[in-house]
């Protein structure tokens, strides 16, 4: 089984500063073998990670988080930008397109853009869900996320969502498949994977924020 992490963000997310470099060092502190930079609607994190892994022990997976008109879609396994503000199936369709399987983050969080808050699960044709998403380990999202994937065999990942560098691998999920890209798309299809971790600590969330924002306005 591989540890992967599918969900971070980096410097090229408007909501977060964190440097591809920091981002893989803490990956491989964390004993990651798989790891995605799923930036807000662009790939140039994607490029960015897929040039410094070449030849590495660590394996990155093209991946965008893309807003759609009712919540955030996961293009996992994209390399391409996919257009923001279209409709939830559209954006479906576009990542499967370019050959991606479509990820729900935080399903059912109001506030972070949770699709399954506001859109019916049964009219979209997802890949797999996020049950547990490191920014809300407990509570009311992630456990009726899991409820869902048990109910209806979705695939259920663990992701960090880490904004800030420190926080990648909070969550993750193990994977069994080989150390490659095709493969681990084709084990999340087969359900070959489980979700695990722990939530990011409130108070080293909070103490990031609150530098985040003094340096902010000293820039």
């Amino acid at each position: 089984m591989l540890k992967m992490d599918s969900h971070i963000h980096s410097e090229y997310s408007p909501d977060s500063n964190s440097k591809i470099d920091d981002i893989l060092k803490t990956a491989k502190k964390e004993n990651i073998d798989i790891i995605a930079i799923s930036d807000h609607n662009t790939v140039d994190g994607t490029s960015e990670v897929l040039r410094k892994t070449r030849n590495t022990d660590i394996l990155a997976i093209p991946s965008i988080e893309v807003s759609s008109s009712m919540g955030h879609i996961l293009g996992f396994g994209c390399e391409e930008n996919i257009p923001r503000d279209l409709s939830p199936q559209e954006t479906i369709d576009k990542i499967h397109d370019l050959g991606g399987l479509a990820i729900i983050p935080h399903p059912y969080c109001f506030y972070r853009h949770g699709l399954l808050h506001k859109t019916d699960y049964k009219d979209l044709k997802i890949d797999a869900i996020e049950t547990k998403n490191a920014r809300f380990i407990v509570g009311y999202c992630n456990n009726k996320a899991k409820n869902l994937s048990i109910k209806e065999n979705i695939p259920a990942l663990g992701a960090s969502d880490a904004h800030y560098f420190k926080f990648v691998g909070d969550c993750y999920s193990l994977i069994d498949c080989e150390k490659d890209i095709d493969d681990v798309l084709k084990a999340i299809k087969k359900n070959c994977v489980e979700a695990h971790g722990k939530g990011t600590s409130n108070i080293y969330l909070s103490k990031y924020l609150f530098e985040k924002n003094v340096l902010k306005k000293f820039d």
